[in-house]
């Protein structure tokens, strides 16, 4: 079973921030994610910025909203350290200058149910998969030290393995940045 397929899903267990200047599409987000996710929205960057907190665990983020941009949002919340993935969801192509401001996923809109779906919890894998080699190297160093289990690694190595089977190139790119 590849890791996307073996986490758990249901309301309780993620928290998606959909942000978008445009109330049309937060309909969208909040009717096609409501029954498998808890769903905030924020009707532009600002609202953005007033409603992250530590219990988002993945955005959903518009790239072009007057005022405050999706850029600027994006900044502030690896800024301030949040532990939450970011999808841009914009009508354009990416260009060269969103290379290195740090998003986890790009979607183009309109945006399938499907694809949003897929989306939050492939960057919901990312996550446990962080996590779980976190945890391994952790682990790791603690039976190098003489606290003995190794069980606990080999389980903490399964886990991150089984995860890991579900990834592509991208989200290899998109891990191992943040394990650095």
């Amino acid at each position: 079973m590849s890791g996307r397929l073996a986490m758990s899903r249901g309301r309780d267990d993620a928290t998606v921030l959909a942000v978008d200047d445009l109330q049309e599409y937060l309909d969208v987000y909040e009717h096609r994610l409501g029954d498998e996710y808890e769903v905030r929205t924020a009707h532009g960057g600002e609202a953005a910025l007033a409603a992250i907190d530590e219990a988002v665990d993945v955005v959903l983020l518009d790239r072009e909203m007057p005022g405050v941009s999706g850029d600027d949002v994006l900044a502030a919340i690896r800024e301030e350290g949040y532990d939450c993935r970011v999808a841009m969801v914009t009508a354009n192509e990416p260009d060269e200058d969103v290379v290195g401001i740090g998003y986890d996923a790009y979607l183009r809109k309109p945006v399938s149910g499907d694809d949003l779906t897929e989306v939050v919890e492939r960057l919901r894998s990312l996550s446990a998969y962080v996590d779980a080699v976190t945890a391994l190297h952790e682990a790791s160093e603690r039976r190098a030290a003489g606290e003995h289990d190794p069980e606990r690694v080999r389980e903490l190595r399964d886990r991150a393995d089984d995860i890991a089977d579900g990834f592509d190139p991208r989200d290899y790119r998109v891990v191992f940045r943040d394990l650095r």
